[in-house]
């Protein structure tokens, strides 16, 4: 077996431009220490109340769908607030909240396969969730990722390519320019849905949890319609929630938009190419 590239950068280091530089171009990006070891340990305690069930190809691989309603820790952090703060800066002001999940690797788990979770025609594994233009994955990982114990792993800028190699339907069981990302507990990976990622195998004597958060801009929902949010749950949530459970099939576009409508402005800074370069 090969030895992977590792990204362990420092990456508190990075500047907001840095940061938004590296999930467009790379595809993923690392915000540590975003959770202490008080809400962790709640996350962990919550977490053990929910059944989780294996998937098809491992028994060490366990998952739960639709958390986003258990309320206590785990509600709190679809709005934690450095997440959505950066989340922002990235797609602008609104956000949609796409899915909650939790995923479990335990010692044994083979390693998931390299795969895209954004299918622009949908799937059956991801219903139309994955057909958004921009979607991010926020993983926020509740044990320590070592080399042994299934940390992340993506294929940087697989994301950008036009070739039909990616194709996001496609799947593969490794690649020669895949990177390792070991990250330390309390800390978030994010991925641009369309790039290539997985996990490792866990060949540890313990098991890692992960909560993952989809997030996507307001503008760009799905192609097809997808199931709504329970509108009177939506309501018993915390008020700085709710909106992150607008409808899941907002869509801003116009099809029938003229060469010169009228109100055309001349300033875009979420665009501008010098993003990159806030601090």
């Amino acid at each position: 077996m090969r030895t992977p590239i590792i990204d362990d950068r420092d990456w508190s280091a990075l500047t907001s431009g840095e940061r938004i530089k590296q999930i467009e171009v790379e595809g993923y990006l690392v915000l540590p220490d975003l959770l202490d070891g008080d809400t962790i340990a709640r996350l962990k305690e919550e977490i053990a109340q929910v059944e989780l069930t294996a998937v098809d190809y491992s028994v060490h691989q366990k998952g739960a769908t639709n958390l986003e309603f258990l309320g206590g820790a785990i509600t709190e952090l679809i709005g934690h607030a450095p997440t959505i703060a950066f989340l922002k800066t990235l797609f602008g002001d609104e956000l949609i909240m796409m899915s909650f999940t939790a995923a479990t690797s335990e010692p044994g788990h083979p390693g998931i396969s390299l795969h895209a979770d954004g299918q622009p025609f949908g799937s059956q594994i991801f219903g139309y969730e994955g057909s958004c233009l921009f979607l991010v994955r926020v993983l926020y990982y509740l044990d320590d990722l070592t080399p042994e114990i299934s940390p992340f792993r993506v294929v940087p800028r697989s994301h950008l390519c036009m070739h039909a190699e990616a194709n996001p339907y496609s799947r593969y069981k490794s690649h020669p320019e895949e990177v390792m990302v070991p990250v330390k507990a309390g800390s978030a990976v994010l991925i641009n849905h369309r790039v290539f990622h997985g996990n490792f195998p866990n060949m540890g004597d313990r098991p890692r949890t992960m909560l993952a958060i989809a997030y996507r801009p307001g503008w760009c929902g799905p192609i097809q319609e997808v199931e709504s949010w329970n509108a009177d749950k939506v309501a018993a949530l915390p008020g700085h929630i709710q909106p992150l459970l607008a409808d899941r099939n907002t869509r801003h576009w116009n099809f029938h938009s003229g060469n010169k409508p009228t109100g055309m402005q001349s300033e875009a800074p979420g665009m501008s190419p010098s993003r990159w370069g806030r601090d």
